[in-house]
């Protein structure tokens, strides 16, 4: 007879009550940004304040746990939309449209100045983006993403696409118009329908890291014609990477 205590499962109100703690202080980061005071998201959540530092038991922690589900999301939107859809720009809408539910072009730029990227965190920045590269390039490789548009670029669309306007507008109606909006961006990307190239190239988001600044702390252009500036430093953070097979040019 086996005398070993056996493992304590937690219990299902104990993950519940986690799941909405992480679901809340993502609606209140986007909200209101990463500052919100804890005993907010433990209201909006339903739990008292001892149960979300039960969980998390500051804020650091809270915000970190936060962008590692937000990454683990984002990772497991792009396979199951590999997976289930019948094609590869499908499945590249579908996921966008899930990055629009889940907010990460919100949030996880406005937490990539507050937490630390730890290992566990750069390895789970690197799935997403890796995730994101294998739509693309399926997309690519298809032929229905049209060919001057790298994984870079969709990244940074959803962190253009996802903000809140800045007009009073309810949360939930901007979600709404960003999935309608995200309707319109996506006929630009298909390949058949594009005339012109691009201005520029495509980018990715490891190079967007690395921009050099001038002695104002303001962004170096990094595109080839100088058109453009990037002054978000929470950029990195977006769930974007360049495909493997990068191509800069229309050959429609």
């Amino acid at each position: 007879m086996n005398d070993l205590p056996k493992p304590r499962r937690t219990r299902a109100d104990a993950v519940r009550n986690r799941e909405q703690i992480l679901r809340a202080a993502v609606d209140l980061i986007v909200e209101q940004g990463a500052a919100i005071p804890l005993e907010m998201i433990a209201r909006r959540a339903g739990v008292g304040i001892a149960t979300l530092y039960r969980h998390f038991p500051d804020r650091t922690v809270l915000l970190r746990q936060v962008a590692l589900d937000v990454l683990a999301q984002s990772v497991a939107a792009a396979k199951a939309a590999l997976e289930e859809e019948p094609d590869a720009f499908t499945a590249l809408a579908r996921y966008l449209h899930d990055t629009i539910d889940l907010r990460s072009g919100v949030v996880l730029p406005m937490l990539a100045e507050r937490v630390m990227a730890d290992e566990e965190l750069l390895a789970a920045r690197e799935a997403a983006q890796d995730a994101l590269a294998e739509v693309v390039r399926a997309a690519h490789d298809e032929g229905s993403l049209r060919p001057d548009v790298g994984s870079g670029d969709i990244g940074l669309l959803m962190i253009r696409m996802t903000p809140p306007l800045p007009v009073a507008i309810a949360a939930e109606d901007n979600h709404r118009l960003s999935h309608r909006h995200l309707e319109l961006v996506l006929d630009g990307l298909v390949r058949f329908l594009a005339v012109d190239s691009l201005p520029g190239r495509a980018l990715d988001i490891e190079e967007l890291c690395a921009i050099p600044r001038d002695e104002d702390g303001n962004h170096l252009p990094v595109m080839e014609d100088g058109g453009s500036r990037c002054r978000q430093g929470g950029v990195r953070n977006g769930n974007g990477a360049d495909s493997a097979d990068r191509r800069t040019t229309n050959d429609s």
